[in-house]
């Protein structure tokens, strides 16, 4: 095997191999044997097929499986033989490649850079931290109450009007014929008034109703309605109201607390605060490891390889259009914001380098069991649909092992906080909070105008994942 520099420029080379026909026709042979073994030729007992006649009939097939070894195995021997660390899957183009010829092809590769990891000893990070007040837990308990509105049997002789929740009792009956059908009828129905749950025009015809009124609500099924013998045709209600309850607030005491499944109110109460606890301590961990990233990104300055940063920002590029596909009101990305995703992809591929590079001299790893964890807590964010979770992560190891990455960066990022010169500051709920303007800290600032808001969130989205 001949291996021939054609080019290199940084991190970028370009290589020119050609493999003597010879070790190919060596490959051959050994696969035509392979397939001798087991193919069936008239005249012949298994296995003894003359190999010129194998040859023959099974060359040409086999020359595809032998293109696809050869261009591997000699890949791998040069990137061993050149000591090459490849920072991605080298680009194979074939040049010349037929039947007793030597086999010619490119790589293009780009390989990771070797550099110096900072001193990661007493590291200054300051430790943002929030006391949680009684105000917090009642804000929070008042949001809580706010999904949990009750109703209350209203008092008085007044009429039905739109929110209100009618118990009623209803019979129907197709106008043309004065025939009851299936699911025309109940006992006992509540209905909130306004919600459209009923055909068109129904709800509408019950507002002004008092309770014990016996009326009939004329209404036409929608020509699409999904029982076809009722499609399109006039029916007629027999509606009488029992009870008419209007919406209340909800109080958080005992029975609230005991219908949201706990104790007691105080109960509920501890429950808040433990998820306020742990709210107020993800997001202080957020900022320091967004101080602790910046300062990494401040400590090293080296050549990456631009195939990284082409997929970084091509990751990035398809996180935007997929917003952008949520929001079709979202403007194209400006000149000035394009050139900020790239800086923000350099800050990214260049972080995880550095990340690596203190991981393999930690000797971090993430065992199956850690992964695994991670599969059951993505599973939980899909409530009813858990097994359809661990299904997908089965049949996609890729997106498996994309697990695997954050879980070795919060390792590598709980030994510099360990090593790290880390003072606590008290801050308010608010400044905890307050999400941090500078996204991927780009470090080239924009001379341009500030972006419209719906311009400005798809480079948001781009922002985000730093902040991990």
């Amino acid at each position: 095997m001949q291996v021939k520099e054609i080019s290199k420029k940084g991190l970028s080379h370009e290589l020119e191999v050609t493999v003597p026909a010879n070790d190919i026709d060596k490959t051959v042979v050994d696969r035509l044997k392979e397939v001798i073994k087991t193919a069936k030729q008239p005249g012949f007992r298994p296995g003894k097929m003359p190999l010129d006649m194998a040859r023959k009939k099974y060359g040409r097939a086999v020359m595809g499986e032998v293109l696809e070894t050869v261009v591997n195995d000699s890949t791998k021997q040069v990137l061993e033989d050149k000591k090459l660390r490849p920072a991605m899957q080298p680009k194979i183009e074939v040049k010349e490649f037929d039947e007793g010829k030597d086999l010619i092809f490119s790589m293009k590769i780009d390989v990771l850079p070797d550099f110096k990891v900072m001193d990661t000893k007493g590291l200054k990070i300051e430790k943002p931290v929030a006391k949680i007040e009684d105000k917090e837990i009642n804000d929070a308990l008042e949001r809580i109450t706010a999904q949990h509105k009750g109703s209350q049997k209203i008092k008085g002789d007044r009429g039905t009007k739109k929110g209100d929740i009618v118990i009623m009792d209803f019979h129907g009956r197709t106008a043309d014929d004065n025939v009851e059908h299936e699911g025309m009828h109940a006992h006992g129905h509540k209905l909130e008034l306004g919600s459209n749950q009923f055909i068109p025009g129904f709800e509408d015809q019950m507002i002004g109703k008092k309770t014990g009124d016996k009326f009939e609500v004329k209404v036409t099924f929608p020509e699409k309605y999904q029982a076809a013998d009722l499609a399109g045709r006039d029916a007629i209600f027999d509606v009488e109201i029992h009870e008419i309850h209007e919406e209340s607030e909800a109080k958080v005491d005992d029975a609230f607390a005991k219908d949201l499944g706990f104790e007691d109110e105080a109960g509920l109460r501890d429950a808040v605060k433990h998820q306020l606890t742990s709210d107020y301590s993800n997001q202080t961990r957020l900022k320091m490891k967004r101080q602790l990233l910046d300062v990494l990104d401040d400590g090293h300055k080296f050549e990456i390889p631009q195939g990284m940063v082409d997929a970084e920002l091509e990751g990035i590029t398809k996180q935007i259009e997929q917003e952008r596909e949520q929001n079709p009101e979202a403007e194209e990305l400006a000149a000035d914001e394009k050139e900020e995703l790239q800086t923000i992809a350099v800050r990214r591929v260049r972080l995880g380098l550095v990340i690596a590079e203190i991981g393999q001299q930690e000797n971090v790893t993430v065992n199956d069991q850690e992964l695994q964890r991670a599969v059951i807590t993505e599973a939980q964010k899909y409530p009813g649909q858990e097994k359809m979770v661990f299904e997908f992560y089965q049949k996609n190891t890729q997106m498996l092992e994309n697990l695997r990455a954050p879980l070795f960066e919060d390792k590598v990022v709980d030994i510099l906080f360990d090593r790290a010169d880390v003072t606590e500051k008290e801050v308010s709920i608010e400044e905890l909070m307050k999400e941090d303007d500078e996204g991927d800290k780009p470090k080239k600032k924009s001379s341009a105008k500030k972006k419209p808001a719906k311009k400005a969130a798809a480079k948001k989205t781009a922002k985000k994942a730093d902040k991990k």
